[in-house]
């Protein structure tokens, strides 16, 4: 049972923010969890290179194209580092020499079905979404009026596909969480799909981008190149048996996105898949947008929070914990860093760790740091399953709150029990060893989460009769 999960590639127009943290915690607790339960993972991320806006921003910024991308693509890689993220692949659409032999060989295979056509095409075109728009009216994701553009493009027949596309959609082949999203690609499908344009002149692109195979005056266009890194980045075009392993045979293929991405994921990218004869991805998970303030976090609007610095300043586990524990699973979330700390001090200091820092206390205080009576569960037998069915639907909210229901459990076990008052009896002993057990269980169900956090847990828990001396694992 093979699972490969991936990120949304993100521009490099400028640094990363909190919207881009989130997704990155979110499939890497995915994938840390499937590997904790025995299962082969591929975690694939990475930088999307080859837009237009990244070449306007080199422009703005007097850097050279490929020298401004390239320190923006440092940033993005950074940050697994600043967030504790265990992805196996990092792939950079301009520079990566497995991408561009990939994106040409859907180019052509798809030409080769006939489904590509060059036409002159006039209509408004939405810089910030990449892509042409129905109306001149203002761009509500961008908050900027399109621009009226004249070019000859190359189209691809995405009407073709329609009909193949619905019946992935509803037969359940392709699984779209939450269901309110699915529901909303679906009435997108159903009112009719017409054909897309899939490439834009070199000229307007500053040359900057994969040429179209047998048109080197057209550049492949941004989307159509960034969605095939799913596969170019398994060695697609290249003969690499990764790509067999990990997209033609693996059990799941899951695209972990933000909700302004939806159409691109949900039906052009499986249409383009149809046209080449590849298996199509098994689950789109959706996630809703962060806002200060109620607006939307963004390079733009000069609100983009800095994951690298609030990092730096609580620490990985604080910020993971809030991404997890507070983002809603439907509808946007709003951050402060009020909201982070208090979710911090209330979970994971006054709550896990103070739990654990009672457990290993009352251990060294009473039995000289010694469990007697090994072999117990503890209290928290039901929460791996629990955690289980949650991340299944990606309710990630869910699966942190089944970590402190636990919590909450062993502490009134603590409170009502008052084993400092049965220091000199067996009973002691029992309670001891039920504390101990379900405190070793958290951190081991913790690690997916909080990956360091869960390790000074685990290390001073032990694993014997013996645990370590206490001291704050999440300090105030």
């Amino acid at each position: 049972m093979s699972f490969y999960v991936t990120t949304a590639i993100p521009y490099v127009n400028a640094a990363p923010h909190l919207g881009h943290a989130l997704e990155l915690v979110q499939a890497d607790v995915l994938a840390r969890h499937r590997r904790l339960r025995g299962e082969p993972v591929r975690f694939l991320t990475g930088t999307d290179d080859n837009a237009l806006k990244n070449v306007t921003a080199a422009a703005a910024a007097g850097e050279p194209v490929a020298a401004f991308v390239a320190r923006n693509a440092d940033r993005f890689a950074g940050l697994t580092d600043a967030l504790d993220l265990s992805f196996d692949d990092f792939i950079r659409t301009g520079s990566d020499p497995r991408h561009a032999p990939g994106v040409e060989r859907l180019w052509q295979r798809t030409a080769a079905r006939g489904d590509l056509y060059r036409r002159d095409y006039q209509g408004w075109y939405c810089a910030g979404c990449e892509q042409f728009v129905e109306t001149d009216e203002l761009c509500p994701e961008h908050g900027v009026a399109p621009e009226r553009v004249t070019e000859s493009n190359w189209f691809f027949r995405l009407s073709r596909y329609a009909r193949d596309v619905l019946a992935a959609l509803e037969s359940g082949r392709v699984r779209i969480e939450p269901a309110a999203r699915r529901n909303e690609v679906l009435a997108f499908v159903r009112a009719g799909l017409t054909d897309i344009s899939v490439s834009r002149p070199a000229s307007r692109a500053a040359g900057w981008g994969i040429p179209v195979p047998g048109d080197a005056d057209q550049v492949v266009y941004v989307w159509w190149d960034a969605l095939a890194n799913y596969v170019t980045a398994l060695g697609y075009g290249r003969d690499d048996p990764a790509y067999r392993k990990w997209w033609v045979e693996s059990a799941e293929r899951v695209h972990v996105i933000g909700k302004g991405i939806v159409r691109f994921h949900a039906v052009h990218w499986l249409a383009l898949l149809l046209a080449t004869g590849q298996p199509l991805p098994t689950t789109i998970f959706v996630h809703d947008y962060l806002t200060v303030d109620g607006v939307k976090l963004s390079k733009s609007a000069g609100n983009a929070v800095d994951p690298h610095e609030l990092a730096g300043r609580f620490g990985a586990d604080a910020l993971r914990w809030w991404l997890l524990r507070d983002v809603a699973g439907l509808g946007d979330t709003d951050f402060t860093e009020r909201r982070l700390l208090a979710r911090y001090h209330q979970d994971l200091a006054n709550g896990l760790g103070n739990l654990v820092n009672r457990t290993v206390s009352l251990a060294h205080r009473y039995r000289g740091g010694r469990v007697r009576a090994l072999g117990n569960t503890g209290l928290g037998a039901a929460l791996p399953s629990a955690i289980d069915r949650a991340l299944d639907k990606f309710e990630f909210r869910a699966a942190t709150q089944a970590i402190g229901s636990v919590v909450a459990d062993a502490n009134r076990l603590v409170e009502a029990e008052r084993p400092w008052e049965l220091a000199g009896g067996e009973r002691f002993d029992d309670v001891l060893a039920v504390l101990v057990a379900t405190c070793r269980g958290l951190a081991h169900e913790l690690s997916p989460f909080l990956p360091a956090g869960a390790a000074r847990l685990a290390a001073q828990l032990g694993t014997g009769p013996g645990v370590g001396a206490p001291q704050p694992v999440f300090p105030r």
